[in-house]
């Protein structure tokens, strides 16, 4: 796994309990997510921290300048990490993802964060169509309940549908154990 970047997308405060936006599991996802990036660093493998800050001030969440806005501390980022600023649901969209995972020599990603039915499905979708590997740590990644057409999907539910979209075509999608036991 010498050319697989970690890739943690918007495990900021405005999805954990008390902020603007809440998630079900964020606290066990970034736990998780942490787990993650201490076996990359221990590898000096490449780490790309990924935010999402809204243009206005006036965001429901992610609102620039504001604490929400900020990296959760169980996965901060370290001088030397790559940290870019998104303003689209795909991490790769008017940022350089693509070339700072280039520049790093990077075949494959193992992507975590959130919101897996949003960004995390995007950012996945995204990698695997430019040709990296992707894997997803499937219980480092949080999402919400969903409501369409009159119909309430609870947040395990969206979670396990997306994972399996992504599993069918897109990536290897498993366990953090897994992936831990892989980079070992």
């Amino acid at each position: 796994m010498s050319k697989t970047a970690l890739i943690i997308v918007d495990l900021q405060k405005d999805y954990f309990q008390g902020g603007k936006w809440q998630l079900e599991g964020t606290e066990a996802a970034a736990a998780n997510a942490a787990r993650l990036l201490e076996a990359f660093r221990a590898q000096g493998f490449p780490v790309v921290h990924v935010r999402h800050v809204f243009a206005n001030t006036d965001a429901p969440f992610f609102a620039p300048g504001s604490s929400g806005a900020e990296v959760h501390p169980l996965v901060a980022e370290r001088p030397g990490e790559a940290v870019l600023i998104k303003q689209q649901i795909n991490s790769f969209r008017d940022t350089e993802l693509k070339q700072v995972l280039d520049q790093a020599g990077v075949s494959q990603v193992l992507i975590c964060g959130a919101m897996s039915h949003m960004c995390i499905d995007a950012v996945t979708r995204a990698a695997h169509d430019f040709g990296y590997s992707c894997a997803v740590a499937h219980d480092a990644c949080a999402t919400l309940a969903l409501e369409f057409n009159g119909v309430s999907v609870p947040a395990s539910q969206v979670h396990a549908a997306y994972m399996a979209a992504l599993a069918f075509a897109y990536a290897n999608v498993v366990s953090t154990e897994t992936l831990l036991s892989e980079l070992s």
